[in-house]
């Protein structure tokens, strides 16, 4: 008589990532920012620019008005929400092309400011003439309703995410979790 082996039991795991919703949120969300990028890129390469100098030039010609001499480095990493080596890079390149200048600021000439040059007003404003265009066409696939409640969530994760990113801990909640 030949015995059976008792069967290998399947291992089922506590709960499948298919049915946790942040994991293919988490995906949708990682996806959806890889796709954006794939449609602006070539829209600023028309430019001349990327998305990255297009954020640090936006942010400079927003801090613009009469009696404002630019931003300090620490004033612009704070509106990219990038660490400062990577806005002196971008800096470093848009000075390159002759599209911003680096001043000593008046209350502290140690320090520098960031100011657009003449041509790199004239650029943003070449781009701002047909940004809303582009932003309409990107935005296309949501309604009005959608597109609301798109920016009230976003809005509400943006919140959470930068409680996350003050904390010096914040990585520990995946260990907790």
């Amino acid at each position: 008589m030949t015995r059976v082996a008792d069967p290998i039991p399947e291992v089922q795991p506590r709960r499948p990532l298919a049915d946790k919703p942040q994991e293919p949120a988490f995906r949708a969300l990682v996806r959806t920012m890889g796709l954006l990028e794939r449609v602006m890129q070539p829209y600023f390469a028309r430019f001349g620019i990327s998305g990255t100098k297009w954020g640090a030039l936006r942010a400079l010609h927003r801090a613009q008005n009469p009696g404002h001499l630019g931003l300090r480095m620490s004033e612009l990493s704070e509106r990219l929400l990038v660490r400062p080596p990577s806005v002196t890079g971008v800096i470093d390149r848009l000075e390159r092309d002759g599209l911003v200048a680096r001043d000593a600021a008046q209350e502290d000439l140690r320090a520098k400011r960031v100011r657009l040059t003449p041509r790199g007003r004239r650029l943003v404003e070449q781009v701002l003439q047909v940004h809303a265009a582009q932003i309409a066409s990107v935005m296309r696939g949501l309604g009005d309703g959608e597109q609301a409640e798109l920016y009230r969530l976003l809005d509400r994760l943006s919140g959470h995410l930068e409680t996350l990113a003050d904390r010096p801990d914040a990585h520990a909640d995946s260990a907790t979790a």
